[in-house]
């Protein structure tokens, strides 16, 4: 057998030889202009959630206390909003609403006065409500309270706290402030 070349195996296959490659189809620049825009949009999304803070690591609270209301910073509050302070299991404290603090009565206290029976419905004090079984503290705006409602604009919150065990001998502090509406 003699040599075979690459032209006769071609020729056998059906495949002509030819001396004009096709030509490249062009890219559109509308597409190619277009995709790119939705890639740098869509990297840009991903680098957004990847370093955004929300909820609690937004708020940068203090070890001690696990969340606030209204949330700090926040710019929609309504005016009969309540200000509540979840604290760390072992702590108390007071509320400080626009510089005027608030007296705190321990809810177990309320119950005591009126000597209620379980399930029955108390009328609360217009002041902070300390849960000790939560270790929260409540205040609602009324019109028995020494804030009756939150006016328009910035309002200044303050929680003094400190471990129940220890008293009010070395309290910590938080302030945040909430715009209402």
């Amino acid at each position: 057998m003699g040599t075979v070349t690459e032209a006769e195996i071609d020729a056998q296959d059906g495949v002509e030889e030819t001396s004009n490659p096709q030509p490249r189809k062009r890219i559109d620049k509308v597409t190619l202009a277009l995709s790119l825009a939705i890639a740098v949009g869509l990297v840009l999304i991903g680098r957004g959630l990847a370093v955004s803070l929300t909820g609690d690591d937004r708020a940068k609270l203090p070890d001690t206390i696990e969340s606030v209301e209204p949330y700090p910073e926040a710019v929609q509050v309504l005016s009969q909003s309540r200000v509540f302070v979840d604290l760390e299991t072992g702590y108390t404290g007071v509320l400080v609403i626009d510089g005027v603090e608030l007296p705190t009565i321990n809810i177990d206290d309320v119950a005591q006065q009126f000597d209620a029976e379980p399930g029955q419905q108390i009328d609360l004090p217009a002041t902070t409500i300390f849960e000790p079984g939560n270790f929260t503290l409540t205040f609602v705006p009324s019109d028995a309270a020494l804030v009756k409602k939150f006016d328009t604009g910035l309002h200044r919150a303050e929680v003094i706290y400190w471990k129940i065990v220890e008293g009010r001998q070395r309290p910590l502090s938080y302030t945040w402030t909430f715009n209402v509406i």
